[in-house]
């Protein structure tokens, strides 16, 4: 298949690398990481170790070939840009999947393209940009994909063949809307607190502080998200949470890096959604609204 990665960063790196094993695939990501891949090829170091050869270019305006699929993997708040900037490569067939953290993510790409064209992944995979050309695989993790329809189309069988094919463990999910909540809220219970303390995700099982906040945040989180329509258990979400944290124990959550590296985070579509929904359901937002404020604020604070 002919893939394009649009926001080759640490993840996206990763599974472009991964699946250009046995496809056609570019990424498109910033000048510098771009750079280094086209001189040296791409590494991977850590759960993968391998340096692949592909190309790579810092805008669409190079491509001169229609994808079969494009993975979005950029920061939620960049959906919109990356929507508008691919919408031309996306023909009647093409599959464009949404490979992202934070909710909204979907609705933000329909402004742009057709529904039916959408997939969405989702997956517990670590991954550390650690300089240009080069990505640490941190965690081995699992991998969801899933039509918006719900629907176990040709499609997407050929895709979760190809992800594994690539050792991209990948499983079809009907209702993958689901799972982008169960997502949601495991990283509204983790990431936020990694950031603040600076710390890894193992770290939060090992404190025990940390740790009855982890349970106390997955809870709030999955009370809102059912007050939204959906139907979790909340005992249920925070075992999840903690396969989670033991399955990624040595990763840098997402939001820990961009913090560090001085870059906006995803606070606004991770916790930041599950206040709004509280607010508007009239049900206690207080710790997300306090972890939103704390990451928003950090610096002072420290």
């Amino acid at each position: 298949m002919k893939i394009l990665v649009f926001g080759a960063g640490a993840i996206g790196s990763l599974f472009g690398g991964l699946l250009s094993k046995n496809n056609d695939v570019v990424l498109i990501g910033r000048k510098p990481h771009v750079d280094a891949i086209n001189k040296k090829g791409l590494k991977i170091k850590g759960k993968t170790n391998s340096r692949l050869r592909l190309p790579a270019f810092n805008s669409v305006k190079e491509i001169r070939f229609s994808p079969d699929i494009i993975i979005i993997s950029v920061k939620s708040y960049d959906t919109d840009a990356a929507a508008e900037q691919i919408k031309h490569l996306v023909a009647d067939k093409t599959g464009v999947m949404s490979l992202q953290n934070g909710l909204g993510n979907i609705e933000k790409i329909c402004k742009h393209i057709n529904k039916k064209n959408i997939i969405a992944c989702v997956t517990t995979h670590g991954a550390v940009f650690l300089k240009s050309g080069t990505i640490i695989h941190t965690g081995v993790g699992k991998t969801t994909i899933g039509e918006i329809n719900g629907i176990k189309s040709e499609r997407i069988v050929k895709i979760a063949q190809i992800f594994n094919q690539a050792g991209i463990k990948t499983s079809i999910n009907k209702n993958i809307q689901e799972e982008i909540w169960i997502k949601a809220i495991i990283n509204s219970s983790i990431n936020p607190l990694t950031t603040f303390f600076n710390c890894k995700n193992g770290y939060l099982d090992k404190n025990p502080v940390l740790k009855k906040l982890v349970e106390r945040i997955c809870k709030e989180s999955t009370l809102i998200a059912n007050s939204n329509g959906l139907n979790l258990d909340y005992e249920e979400m925070i075992d999840k949470t903690f396969d989670v944290i033991s399955d990624t124990s040595e990763n840098f959550s997402s939001m820990l890096q961009s913090y560090n590296q001085e870059k906006r985070t995803e606070i606004d579509s991770i916790n930041g959604v599950f206040v709004e929904i509280g607010k508007k359901n009239n049900v206690s937002n207080l710790l997300n609204k306090i972890l939103m404020d704390f990451i928003k604020e950090k610096k002072r604070f420290l």
